[in-house]
C-alpha cells in the first residue's frame, strides 16, 4: 500500500478525498460536484476537482486493486463500440462471474490482434490463466485463445455472455453524463480509475439482507479510507 501525499494543496485530504470519491463513485459531473461541496459550504471550483481526479485518481486506484480479493478463475469478455472525436472505436472489457471488474481496454479495431492484447494483459495483471472463458461468437476471442494455448474451456453463445453485456451499462451512463469521452487515453486513464473504485462499492445489495449490506459498506468505506490515507 502505497500512502498518498498531499503536500502543497490548499484543501486538507478529507475534503480532497470526498471530492475525487463524488466524482468517481456516483454519475457526477465536475460541476456537480462543485455544487454538492458548495452545499457544505466548500468553495471549490470544479477545474480544482478535475485536476484532483486527474492526479490522485491513479494512486487511489491502484490502492484499492491490491485490497481487492483474488477474482473467479471464470471470465467473460465482451466489446462495445464508443465514439471518440468522430472516431469509431472499441472499448474491450472482462469481468469475472461475480461482477467484477478485470480490465478494460480501448482499442481501434474488434479483431484477433486486439483479443490477444486484452487476453495477454489480463494474464500478465491476474497472474493465472481462466478456468472457463465465456465470450460471445467473436471468432476473434477463439483465434486468440488457441494462440495463447489456454487450457480453460472456452464457452460461447449470444446469451451466455450477459454479465460481461450488462457491465457496459455503468460506463454508457458515465459516457452520457461526460458528453462522451474526448480522448482514447482520457477515456483509458478514467475507465481504469472507474473500475477500481466500481468494485469496491459494487455490493450487489439485491442479493443480501439488510445486515449484511450494512457490514458491506463499513468494509468497502474502510477500504477507500485506506487507500486514500495521508503519508
Amino acid at each position: 500500500m502505497q500512502p498518498i501525499s498531499y503536500a502543497r494543496h490548499q484543501f486538507p485530504p478529507e475534503i480532497i478525498r470526498h471530492g475525487v470519491w463524488l466524482y468517481l463513485r456516483f454519475t457526477l459531473s465536475y460541476r456537480d460536484v462543485e455544487e454538492l461541496l458548495a452545499e457544505r459550504g466548500l468553495e471549490v471550483s470544479y477545474e480544482t476537482i478535475r485536476r484532483w481526479v486527474l492526479k490522485f485518481g491513479p494512486a487511489f486506484a491502484r490502492n484499492l486493486r491490491q485490497l481487492r480479493p483474488q477474482p473467479s478463475a471464470t471470465w467473460h469478455l465482451d466489446e462495445m463500440v464508443v465514439s471518440i472525436q468522430g472516431r469509431r472505436l472499441f472499448l474491450w472489457r472482462a469481468v469475472d462471474c461475480e461482477g467484477e471488474i478485470l480490465d478494460v481496454l480501448v482499442q481501434s479495431t474488434r479483431d484477433k490482434v486486439a483479443a490477444l492484447k486484452l487476453m495477454r494483459k489480463l494474464l500478465k495483471k491476474q497472474g493465472f490463466a481462466p478456468k472457463m472463458l465465456v465470450t460471445d461468437k467473436l471468432a476473434s476471442y477463439g483465434a486468440a485463445h488457441r494462440e495463447l494455448g489456454l487450457s480453460g474451456h472456452h464457452e460461447l453463445g449470444l446469451r451466455k455472455n450477459n454479465r460481461a453485456e450488462n457491465s457496459h451499462q455503468v460506463v454508457r451512463r458515465r459516457e452520457r453524463k461526460m458528453q462522451r469521452f474526448k480522448s482514447p487515453g482520457s477515456a483509458q486513464r478514467f475507465l481504469s480509475i472507474h473500475a477500481a473504485v466500481y468494485n469496491t462499492f459494487n455490493l450487489q445489495r439485491h442479493l443480501v439482507s439488510r445486515a449484511t449490506l450494512r457490514r458491506l459498506r463499513v468494509e468497502a468505506d474502510q477500504q477507500w479510507q485506506t487507500a486514500a490515507a495521508a503519508a
